[in-house]
């Protein structure tokens, strides 16, 4: 092969080398999001006696509003709706919001055991979630600390025959320490753990009422 045509073409590629290494440069480097999560107290299990004192609960898939479902954090200022730039839940706030749920159940001193999907074992209760607002709310303009809203719609059925046992609303509001994104998440926390320590609740003495 010529000598002259190597080299000519050893060039040619240094210099696409050199060319592409000045595009890449050219390129900003971008912040990295923060991920964040909620409903992530370590609660221990709680003992809820022998088996045959218990009654099972089996939870439908949760119906999740559409716009705060997904792993952005919503705001609302004065009607207008919005995300938080730079930050995100590390999963999809539905997925979060049923983890928390289950952790919920089991820390619960109550005789509720809550029975999952594909799960072999016979539920006394069928429990509904529906949760209808989980927004950050800025009630009293954007630069000051906003609220978290944590509203949820629980509906109960007996297994055996589909008779409403139970319809109730739980509405939690947290007003976060700081206009942060940590104390928001902060609030978060606590309203999700406050609504479902009242739905525990609620399904333990629900569930206490059942005829023996």
């Amino acid at each position: 092969m010529n000598p002259i045509r190597n080299i000519l073409r050893g060039l040619a590629i240094a210099a696409t080398a050199a060319a592409l290494a000045g595009c890449v440069s050219l390129f900003p480097k971008a912040d990295p999001v923060g991920l964040y999560r909620f409903g992530n107290d370590p609660a221990t299990p709680v003992s809820k006696g022998p088996p045959g004192a218990l009654f099972g609960v089996f939870k439908t898939p949760t119906i999740f509003t559409r716009a705060s479902a997904g792993d952005r954090i919503l705001t609302f200022t004065n009607g207008e709706a919005a995300y938080i730039g730079d930050a995100r839940w590390v999963s999809p706030a539905s997925v979060l919001f049923d983890e928390a749920v289950s952790r919920a159940f089991e820390a619960d001193p109550g005789r509720a055991r809550l029975i999952g999907r594909g799960e072999v074992a016979k539920s006394d209760l069928m429990l509904r979630l529906e949760v209808r607002s989980f927004e950050t709310v800025y009630v009293n303009g954007p630069k000051t600390a906003p609220e978290v809203l944590v509203q949820v719609r629980g509906v109960l059925n007996r297994s055996s025959d589909r008779a409403l046992v139970g319809d109730q609303v739980f509405e939690a509001r947290v007003k976060a320490s700081d206009n942060r994104v940590g104390p928001i998440v902060q609030a978060y926390d606590s309203a999700t753990g406050k609504a479902l320590g009242d739905i525990t609740a609620w399904v333990s003495a629900a569930g206490g009422a059942l005829p023996k």
